[in-house]
């Protein structure tokens, strides 16, 4: 090539790199104001909920005195700025005050949007919980949204310690087992699949995988897509793997089995030859074990204690739901909350 067209293809490669770079820094620069804007609005709410809190509690010998106040001033300010200084939105402005007191404790990545479906929460825990793991995994409001409505926080606790679970959105521990990210029941509302009595496998692994970013949010922090139908031999024989994901977090693939019936030990065993597949042939040695899920529409726990070594920590039967569980989500949660008093009360009497 002459040093003439050499030349020429440098100069177009440095404008190539020139608008890449110029693209980049005007994205960032511009995602950056929004999210300015948007941390400027909520620390006006939360301005605006101080300062109405203060003159309220100048009244506080008046029982009426606070509805009075906020009535009366949005009266006056919605005409002149607009829908979002309602009687409604100033009471927001209070609660969220007296939720957040301290103005530092705020985070700039979360919008107005966000904090008014946090602070509708009264648990202080749950709540700390949705607010780290918004920030932590860049959440949206309508991400944050689904999560609480999926109950997601619940969904862990039945699997987990309470500590455990807010150590983790912390940042203050590293998950050792699957057990502290993955959920059971997972909840597949997302995949809008109609309600009938029977899915073929492969409908419902086309629709996981149609909806890959929602099944990566339910499944925990760390997943990231390998394979779809991973093939590989033993011998003359051919298998096939669901589904295969690695988390970064707990350093190990991960293999995923569905099943639109109730999980049955052959279906165990199954997805143990699969992780020992992985563990001997794909997992390097800096790696942990291979993690086995089997996703099932229902699950006999003893003859899955029974199918597995007593000490296994690698193979999960997992149900899942195609319709937001509230109702039986809300009993078991009601029974974990009761067995946590009770463990609280008993904790306390000892000490006592």
């Amino acid at each position: 090539m002459s040093e003439k067209r050499k030349s020429v293809v440098c100069d177009l490669c440095g404008e190539e790199l020139l608008l890449k770079d110029a693209r980049k820094i005007i994205i960032e620069s511009r995602n950056n104001a929004v999210r300015s804007v948007d941390f400027c609005r909520v620390q006006m709410y939360w301005n605006l909920g101080k300062r109405i809190f203060e003159e309220e509690q100048m009244g506080k010998d008046r029982a009426d005195y606070g509805t009075y106040l906020i009535k009366n001033l949005a009266d006056k300010l919605e005409p002149e700025f607009g829908s979002g200084f309602s009687v409604r939105q100033l009471e927001l402005c209070r609660q969220f005050f007296r939720t957040y007191p301290i103005a530092n404790t705020l985070y700039s990545q979360l919008n107005w949007s966000q904090y008014k479906l946090l602070i509708a929460i009264k648990d202080e825990h749950k709540r700390e919980y949705y607010q780290l793991e918004s920030v932590n995994n860049g959440w949206t409001k309508r991400e944050l949204e689904r999560q609480i409505n999926s109950q997601l926080y619940e969904r862990l606790l039945l699997s987990n310690d309470k500590e455990e679970v807010l150590a983790i959105a912390r940042k203050e521990k590293i998950p050792q087992s699957a057990e502290e990210i993955i959920k059971d029941p997972m909840v597949l509302e997302f995949l809008g699949l109609e309600k009938k009595a029977e899915y073929y496998e492969n409908d419902l692994e086309n629709a996981l995988i149609d909806h890959l970013q929602q099944f990566l949010l339910e499944l925990g922090n760390g997943f990231s897509f390998v394979a779809r139908q991973k093939r590989f031999l033993i011998e003359d024989d051919e298998y096939f793997a669901d589904l295969v994901f690695y988390n970064r977090l707990l350093r190990c693939f991960v293999v995923i089995e569905m099943k639109t019936e109730k999980a049955t030990h052959q279906d165990l065993g199954q997805l143990q030859m699969y992780v020992n597949y992985f563990d001997r042939e794909e997992k390097l040695p800096e790696e942990n074990p291979t993690i086995g899920i089997l996703l099932c529409t229902a699950k006999n726990d003893n003859m899955v204690k029974m199918s597995l070594p007593i000490d296994n920590k690698t193979i999960l039967a997992n149900q899942y739901e195609l319709y937001l569980p509230k109702e039986k989500l809300q009993d078991e949660v009601s029974k974990l909350a009761k067995a946590v008093l009770l463990y609280e009360e008993k904790k306390k009497n000892s000490h006592e």
